[in-house]
């Protein structure tokens, strides 16, 4: 079989792979995940698709099975399988409508970062029956911006702030950055959130320290619980305001577990309303009468510092009205019962 030797060049550039291919990583391109990196350069090749060889172990890095979530190194050698593109102009094209969206949520930019205030009901990415996620859609609307590319992610249901860099040595840094914060070091990236759960919050600041355990169900639905053998999960919770059986707080998550926050406030007796997965179906069902018809939470705030800055940069996105409105009416309700 033939072979083709390579070196990662620019990530957008459709590639036929019509054979077995082998990519050598650059500076340029380490520490981006390998499934993002295959995304970026099999233009038109479905998610599913990339996944599916992935996990087949039809692609190698430096001829091992690897996991998708990888961060590539400078030098590793990538093995790509023969793969169909789809023909060009193919693409799903992003509407005007959302792309006057996104240009209007932008909260922060310079050089080597977008901070975008996700509208929700907006995947990060597109794949599992999603044509068209939020970074597929900024790569429509700035064509000429070669590297774009998640930082972090966020669940479709959950709005605020994510960032997107626009260099790789921006991506290298704020993911070193959240690993830090992590790890509990200084320097890091703090991610804040609102959300409003069900009753009364009992402490003003709280500190939920409890292992998170990723599992597949039946159907291939993802669950995660608090299970003595998952992951080390830290969340620090502050109480806000109090509503008439509700509660309005502030969590920061310390580690970056998948639905963490969810997870720690159910544990703490205080789902979020809202929550379809892990919250209480006939609370939901009123608050959706009420106004509130998806999951309550809202990235709120980054804080982070930028490549080669001691200058510590602060971000925010305001409540959107879907949330905004009906808590706001909450909150009138509540001061006529005080008077």
């Amino acid at each position: 079989m033939k072979t083709l030797t390579e070196t990662a060049g620019d990530p957008a550039k459709n590639q036929p792979f019509a054979q077995v291919s082998f990519i050598s990583i650059d500076e340029e391109h380490a520490g981006q995940r390998l499934d993002n990196f295959l995304i970026a350069r099999l233009k038109g090749v479905p998610r599913s698709k990339i996944y599916n060889v992935i996990r087949k172990g039809e692609v190698r890095v430096n001829k091992s099975r690897i996991k998708p979530e990888y961060k590539l190194m400078a030098g590793d050698l990538v093995r790509v399988p023969p793969v169909r593109t789809a023909e060009a102009g193919t693409e799903a094209k992003a509407s005007h409508q959302m792309m006057a969206l996104l240009a209007k949520s932008i909260v922060f930019e310079d050089k080597g970062l977008l901070v975008v205030n996700k509208p929700p009901g907006l995947a990060v990415h597109g794949g599992s029956g999603v044509t068209l996620g939020l970074i597929e859609t900024l790569r429509q609307m700035r064509p000429d911006e070669h590297h774009l590319e998640l930082v972090h992610r966020l669940d479709r249901d959950t709005s605020g702030c994510i960032m997107i860099a626009k260099k790789r040595s921006y991506l290298r840094h704020l993911q070193a950055a959240l690993r830090e914060k992590s790890a509990g070091e200084e320097g890091g990236v703090v991610k804040i959130y609102k959300a409003l759960v069900i009753g009364d919050w009992s402490k003003v600041a709280s500190r939920v320290n409890a292992p998170l355990l990723k599992t597949v169900v039946a159907g291939g639905e993802r669950i995660v619980k608090v299970h003595p053998d998952g992951k080390p999960s830290l969340t620090e919770f502050k109480l806000l305001q109090r509503f008439d059986g509700f509660s309005l707080i502030e969590a920061r998550p310390i580690t970056g577990r998948t639905h963490q926050i969810r997870v720690h406030a159910q544990y703490s007796g205080h789902a979020l309303v809202g929550d379809e997965k892990y919250g209480d179906d006939e609370v939901n069902v009123l608050m959706r009468e009420r106004g509130v018809k998806r999951l309550f939470l809202h990235a709120s705030s980054l804080s982070f510092y930028l490549p080669d800055s001691e200058e510590l940069v602060h971000v925010e996105a305001p409540l959107p009205p879907d949330l905004a409105v009906p808590l706001s009416c909450m909150a009138q309700l509540n001061d006529s019962r005080t008077k």
